[in-house]
């Protein structure tokens, strides 16, 4: 299996923390400075297929180092996952789900390159869309 996360170097890469389900890394290539990865051990590509007790140990490593960014040095910080399948392995997207916190401050570069064009992106739902989607989602 070709998958980075599944083969990582720990003599190479900076492992911050390790548990018993998943581990902390510093991104690289990173987003942004202080920029975290938290990844399953067990190679999975979704987060519906995390077991309930890998879920616990995820969540409550997202937020212990959310807090400690929070508290160290950054007055913000996200937590995202991605799921994209439709893109092809590389440097930037892995075929094993992991978790970003990205440390942020307000008008940081993050946002002066990208996010600000949120405003032109984001339109509000029509009640066709309400409708639509709600029955989507809740059937």
């Amino acid at each position: 299996m070709d998958c980075p996360f599944c083969n990582i170097d720990k003599e190479k890469n900076r492992i911050i923390k390790e548990g018993k389900y998943v581990y902390v890394v510093l991104s690289n290539p990173r987003l942004v400075d202080g920029h975290l990865l938290i990844v399953p051990k067990r190679h999975i590509e979704k987060p519906s297929e995390l077991k309930e007790e890998e879920k616990k140990e995820l969540l409550d490593t997202a937020i212990e180092f959310q807090e400690k960014i929070l508290s160290k040095f950054s007055s913000g910080c996200d937590i995202r996952q991605n799921c994209r399948p439709f893109q092809k392995q590389s440097q930037l997207k892995v075929n094993h789900v992991h978790f970003h916190l990205l440390p942020r401050e307000f008008k940081d570069e993050l946002y002066q390159k990208c996010q600000i064009f949120e405003t032109e992106i984001f339109r509000m739902l029509t009640e066709e869309e309400k409708e639509k989607f709600a029955k989507l989602f809740k059937g």
